[in-house]
C-alpha cells in the first residue's frame, strides 16, 4: 500500500500516468513515465516466453481519471503476457481510492482471453499473489500439455480476404486449400478469419479486426500470422508493426513448401532465383520486424544473412542463377531433340497439385517415385518408358503440380521446367475426381496450359481416385463415357495404357496421310 501511495503521489504532482513492471521477487525492473491517459509499454522480446505462457512480470499503474482497465491495457496484459495488471484510481492528493486488476485467461477457447477481477479497496487487499500465479501457470501447463506434439509448434491463425468480385471460386474452397498448403509446411491450423470484402490497402483486415487477430494469436498461444495473399511490402511492415507474431503471406507459404520439397539442381536454383526475386522488393523494409516476415516458416530458403547482404548483391545473385539456369535450359534441349531424333513418343503427365500425377506414374511403370499425400510432393520433372508389344515404347514425365495463383516469380521460375510440355505428343491431364472442387481446378489447369500456348497438343482428361466415389456418380461418370482410373488399387489402368498407345499411333498415321 505504501508503494502504491508514493506512485500515485508522484504521478498527481507530474499530471502523468506512471506504471512499475515487477518481477515475482518483488523488484522493479522498469519504470515508465507516460501521458495522462495513458502509458506505452517498452518493447519487451516476446519470444523469450514463447514456451512459457506468462512472463513473470506484473504492471502496476496509476489512473488519474476514475476510469477501470481500458481496452489498450488489457491489449497490453495479453500481448505482453504479464503475470497480471492493475491500476490504482488515485484522488486530487495522489491516494489510492481502489483498484482494478486483470490478469490471461488460462481458457484458449474462453470469449475474452482476460479474466477482470472485482474492484477493490484498499482495505480488500489480501496476500498470496506468489500462490495466485503458480496456480495460473499450472492451468496453462496443463492444457498445453492435453495437445498433441505436433500441435505445440508452428501453431497458425490463417487470415483470408475475398473480394467476391474478383473471385473465381468460394472463399471456403480458397481457405481449405491454404490449410492443405500448412499441412504440407507441417504446420498446425488453430484459428481461421474469412472475410468476404476488398482488402484494406493498410492492414489487410482493418485496425480493429487486426487487434482482434492478434489478441486471439497470443491467447492460443499461435506463432504463425499467415494471410490467403501476397501482401504488399507496405502490408508487411504494418502488420508487424502492430505484433511481434511471425508473418507470412501465401507466396512466401508456397516458396517455402518448395525449398523444402527441390531434390534436383534444377529445381533449387529455380526455387532459391523465385525466393530471391520475391525477397529484393521488400529488402528497403530491412529491420527488426522484417527478419519475421523473410525468415521463412523452419528457416529454409535465403533467410535473414542473405537478406542484409543489400539490394545490389541480391541482384547480381539473381544475375548468376538466371545465367546458370539458361545454361541447364540448354542441356534439357540437347536431351530433347536426341529424343525427337529416336521419335519416341512423349507423354506429360499435368494437373493440378496432388491429383495423384507421380502415383499414377508409379502405377503404369512400376517405379518408385516419390508420392505423398501432400501438396507439391512433386517439383523434379521425373521420366519413366514404358515398352509396348511390336517394339513400340513411349517416354512418360511428371510434372510439378499446378495451384491457383501460382505466384508470378514462382511461375516464371518454373515455365523452363515446363518447357518440355511443349514436345509432348500427348497430355494426360489428371484429375482427382474425388476432390469437390475437381471443376475449378480443372478450370485453373486448362488456364495455366492454355497460357503456355499449348492448347493445340492432343489432351486426355483422366479422372484418378475413382475409387473414393460414391456408386452412384461412378456409374454416371461411367455411362458418360470418361476415363476412370484409380493409381492405388489399379482400376482402369490397362484400359489407359490401350487408349495411350491408339491415340498416339493412330495420331501419327492420321499425320502420315495428312503428309
Amino acid at each position: 500500500m505504501d508503494f502504491a501511495r508514493s506512485v500515485g503521489e508522484l504521478s498527481v504532482e507530474i499530471r502523468r500516468q506512471i506504471g512499475t513492471l515487477i518481477d515475482r521477487s518483488g523488484y522493479v525492473t522498469h519504470l515508465i513515465v507516460g501521458s495522462d491517459h495513458s502509458i506505452e509499454i517498452p518493447h519487451l522480446d516476446r519470444y523469450r516466453v514463447a514456451h512459457s505462457r506468462l512472463r513473470g512480470l506484473r504492471l502496476f499503474h496509476s489512473h488519474l481519471k476514475d476510469e477501470a482497465l481500458n481496452q489498450e491495457d488489457l491489449m497490453d496484459l495479453v500481448l505482453n503476457r504479464f503475470d497480471s495488471i492493475t491500476a490504482a484510481v488515485v484522488d486530487s492528493e495522489g491516494i489510492p481510492k481502489y483498484f482494478y486488476s486483470a490478469y490471461i485467461n488460462p481458457d484458449p477457447d474462453a470469449a475474452d482471453p482476460w479474466v477482470l477481477e472485482k474492484r477493490r479497496f484498499p482495505g480488500q487487499l489480501i496476500e498470496g499473489y506468489a500462490d495466485e500465479v503458480q496456480a495460473l501457470e499450472t492451468e496453462f501447463t496443463k492444457k498445453n500439455s492435453n495437445l498433441k506434439e505436433s500441435q505445440k509448434f508452428n501453431r497458425a491463425f490463417l487470415v483470408g480476404v475475398y473480394d467476391a468480385r474478383k473471385m473465381r471460386r468460394t472463399p471456403e474452397h480458397s481457405m481449405d486449400e491454404l490449410r492443405e498448403l500448412c499441412k504440407t509446411a507441417d504446420i498446425h491450423v488453430v484459428d481461421v478469419y474469412i472475410q468476404k470484402k476488398a482488402a484494406d490497402p493498410s492492414t489487410v483486415v482493418g485496425k480493429g479486426k487486426l487487434q482482434e487477430i492478434i489478441l486471439k494469436s497470443v491467447h492460443k498461444d499461435i506463432e504463425l500470422l499467415i494471410f490467403d495473399l501476397e501482401l504488399a511490402p507496405a502490408q508487411a511492415k504494418k502488420i508487424s508493426d502492430a505484433t511481434d507474431l511471425k508473418i507470412i503471406d501465401r507466396t512466401q507459404l508456397i516458396l517455402d513448401i518448395f525449398s523444402k520439397n527441390a531434390k534436383s539442381r534444377d529445381g533449387k536454383l529455380q526455387v532459391e532465383l523465385a525466393q530471391l526475386k520475391y525477397l529484393k522488393n521488400r529488402l528497403s523494409e530491412l529491420d527488426d520486424n522484417m527478419s519475421r516476415l523473410t525468415g521463412g516458416i523452419g528457416g529454409r530458403g535465403p533467410g535473414e544473412t542473405k537478406l542484409e547482404i543489400g539490394k545490389r548483391r541480391v541482384e547480381e545473385k539473381i544475375t548468376r542463377l538466371e545465367i546458370e539456369l539458361e545454361s541447364l535450359k540448354k542441356r534439357r534441349e540437347l536431351n530433347r531433340k536426341a529424343r525427337t531424333r529416336n521419335e519416341v513418343p512423349i507423354v506429360a503427365i499435368v494437373g493440378y497439385t496432388n491429383a495423384g500425377k507421380s502415383t499414377l506414374l508409379n502405377a503404369l511403370t512400376n517405379s518408385e517415385v516419390i508420392a505423398e499425400d501432400k501438396l507439391f510432393a512433386t517439383l523434379d520433372p521425373t521420366t519413366r518408358r514404358i515398352r509396348f508389344p511390336e517394339e513400340r515404347e513411349i517416354i512418360i514425365s511428371d510434372t510439378v503440380g499446378f495451384i491457383h495463383d501460382l505466384p508470378p516469380d514462382l511461375s516464371q521460375a518454373f515455365k523452363a521446367t515446363l518447357e518440355e510440355l511443349g514436345d509432348a505428343d500427348l497430355l494426360m491431364h489428371v484429375v482427382d475426381i474425388s476432390n469437390p472442387n475437381y471443376t475449378e481446378q480443372m478450370e485453373a489447369v486448362d488456364g495455366i496450359l492454355n497460357g503456355l500456348n499449348l492448347h493445340e497438343i492432343p489432351r486426355l482428361v483422366i479422372y484418378n481416385k475413382a475409387d473414393n466415389l460414391d456408386p452412384e456418380f461412378f456409374e454416371k461418370l461411367k455411362n458418360d463415357e470418361e476415363i476412370l482410373v484409380s493409381a492405388i488399387t489399379k482400376l482402369g489402368l490397362s484400359e489407359l495404357l490401350s487408349l495411350i498407345e491408339s491415340r498416339l499411333w493412330m495420331g501419327k498415321q492420321e499425320k502420315v496421310l495428312a503428309s
